[in-house]
């Protein structure tokens, strides 16, 4: 029998945020996959191995998913990543891929899974904290009352995208584009908010675009209010 492949959402950061499902998997399983070419260095290993100790001496499987938009590079990576988790799949191991807030959004296991699924191999998810989430809550801001839509974006929408639809906007990957996010918002948001390494050692949090530098680090989203 085949193992499963399982996609496990640790978190925005804090070690203090990861579900216990995902720490009892951690436990029971022996093969845990991490994206990145160096297993101990993922941000996703150094937040479980707070959690789970015995983390780092069970066999550590790192899966390059490179950071381009060339989709050629892409798609080898992507099938070059799941033929190494299949390898213990056929051994009747399940695999447990790590991953930074849920699988579900913006997640490099999506990729990973399609090509599992497609090979006739089966992926279970498992919910983790989103970033977006923990960063409302850190700011005290409820992301949605009564009927507001709630929004999530890659990145900056056309002006468009934001005329005449009311709600909240979740943009994430911010980061170096922060002065143009701030620019395309100065005329439409009530309220502005954004927040860089949430619930990390590092954390930064911004109320007010006046409060928020033109450029941040990677691990930035803006949560911006627009009334209709």
């Amino acid at each position: 029998m085949k193992g499963i492949a399982y996609g496990v959402g640790v978190g925005p950061g804090d070690p203090e945020l990861m579900t216990l499902k995902a720490v009892r998997l951690i436990r029971e399983n022996d093969v845990i996959a991490v994206p990145g070419t160096a297993a101990k260095e993922s941000i996703a290993y150094k937040i479980a191995v707070r959690n789970v100790p015995e983390l780092a001496e069970k066999t550590l499987l790192p899966v390059n998913m490179p950071m381009t938009r060339d989709k050629a590079v892409l798609e080898i990576e992507h099938k070059n990543g799941a033929a190494l988790i299949e390898e213990y799949l056929d051994k009747g191991l399940n695999v447990v891929y790590l991953t930074l807030g849920d699988p579900t959004v913006y997640c490099s296991f999506t990729y990973l899974q399609r090509v599992l699924e497609s090979d006739g191999y089966n992926v279970e998810l498992v919910s983790g904290i989103t970033s977006f989430c923990a960063a409302a809550a850190r700011l005290n801001v409820p992301l949605a009352e009564s009927d507001e839509e709630i929004h999530i974006l890659p990145g900056i929408p056309e002006k468009s995208g934001f005329s005449g639809n009311s709600g909240t906007y979740v943009i994430m990957k911010s980061g170096r584009k922060m002065n143009a996010v701030k620019e395309a918002l100065k005329n439409e948001a009530s309220e502005i908010f954004a927040a860089e390494n949430c619930t990390t050692d590092n954390e930064k949090l911004y109320r007010g675009s006046d409060e928020i530098p033109d450029s941040t680090g990677y691990f930035s989203l803006v949560i911006a209010k627009i009334r209709g």
